[in-house]
C-alpha cells in the first residue's frame, strides 16, 4: 500500500539508468528453514503458548509469529528451526537483544516459555505446510538501489541537504532505522505520535491573529490547538490563512521521485551507520 501510493514508484518511465538487480534469489524467494528435529506437542501446550505468544510477543511479531509491526517472522527463523525443546528460543526470549529492540523477557516462567516453544515449531510447521513464503519486508528485499547515485541526488537534484546532513541528524540512521520503516520515513516522515509538525496561523480580523500546530485541515475548515490545547475549527472562507509546513517538501518530492531515485536514496540513507 506504501508504494503503490507513491506516484514514481510504478508505472512512471524512468529517464535514469536503473540499478542492476542482485544476481542472487530475493529473501522472499528462498525455501523455508527447516526443522532439525520433528518435534510434537500436546494441543493443549500449543494453546497455551499462542495465548502467551500474543500478549508478550504479538505486537512485533504479529499474533501468529509470522511477522507484525516491526519484529521479523518467526515461522522463517534459523533460531526457531534449529531449537530443540527451547533449547535456544528460551535463552534468547529470557536474554532479550536489547540493541536490537527487543526486550529480555526474564520474568516469563519455565511453563510459559515451553509453551511459547510449543506455539512456535507448531506454527512453523502450520506455515511449511501451506507452502509460499512469507508476508513481511526484509531490508535486504529493499536493497536494489545504488549508495552513490542516492548520495549524489542526496545532495543534489533531491535538495535533501537543505535540511538534513549525512553527519548531522542522518548520521547512524541506517542503523536506528531499517527496512520498510526507513523507507516509511523518506516517503511519508512524521514527528512523534500524535504531534504536528505544521504550523497554521490565521487572522480573524485586522490586527487579531491566532497560530497553533494545525490539527485538521479539508477544503472549507481547517483546526488548530490553541493554547489552552483545545481544538478550534475556522472557516477558510472567513479568515486568511498561512500555513508552515516544515515537511512539506517531503510531500512535494513524492510527485518527482523516480523509482531509482527512491531505492538510491534508501541504498544511501542505509549505508549511513
Amino acid at each position: 500500500m506504501l508504494l503503490l501510493r507513491s506516484p514514481g514508484v510504478f508505472g512512471q518511465p524512468n529517464p535514469q539508468a536503473r540499478p542492476q538487480r542482485p544476481t542472487t534469489q530475493s529473501p522472499a524467494s528462498q525455501p523455508r528453514p527447516k526443522a532439525a528435529a520433528q518435534q510434537t506437542y500436546p494441543a493443549e501446550q500449543v494453546r497455551a503458548g499462542e495465548v502467551t505468544f500474543g500478549a508478550q510477543c504479538g505486537f512485533c511479531h504479529g499474533k501468529d509469529a509470522a511477522g507484525g509491526e516491526s519484529g521479523p517472522d518467526l515461522t522463517r527463523a534459523e533460531l526457531v528451526a534449529q531449537d530443540s525443546k527451547g533449547d535456544k528460543i528460551a535463552p534468547f526470549v529470557r536474554a532479550g537483544r536489547p540493541n536490537a529492540g527487543m526486550p529480555a523477557f526474564a520474568n516469563l516462567t519455565a511453563k510459559e516459555l515451553d509453551s511459547i516453544v510449543a506455539f512456535l515449531h507448531s506454527q512453523m510447521d502450520k506455515f511449511a505446510e501451506l507452502g509460499g513464503n512469507r508476508r513481511t519486508v526484509d531490508p535486504s528485499d529493499l536493497l536494489t538501489g545504488n549508495a552513490a547515485a542516492g548520495r549524489e541526488y542526496f545532495n543534489g537534484a533531491g535538495k535533501c541537504s537543505e535540511c538534513h546532513s549525512a553527519t548531522g541528524d542522518m548520521a547512524g540512521i541506517g542503523k536506528r532505522v531499517q527496512g520498510l520503516n526507513l523507507l516509511r520515513r523518506i516517503l511519508y516522515p512524521a514527528g512523534p505520535p500524535g504531534a504536528s509538525s505544521a504550523k497554521a496561523s490565521i487572522e480573524l480580523s485586522p490586527g487579531e491573529t491566532v497560530s497553533g500546530p494545525l490539527v485538521g485541515e479539508d477544503d472549507f475548515t481547517l483546526t488548530v490547538l490553541d493554547s489552552s490545547g483545545a481544538r478550534k475549527t475556522y472557516e477558510k472562507s472567513a479568515v486568511k490563512v498561512k500555513i508552515d509546513d516544515p515537511l512539506a517538501a517531503h510531500f512535494d518530492q513524492l510527485a518527482k521521485y523516480t523509482d531509482a531515485d527512491i531505492h538510491n536514496v534508501y541504498a544511501y540513507l542505509e549505508s549511513l551507520k
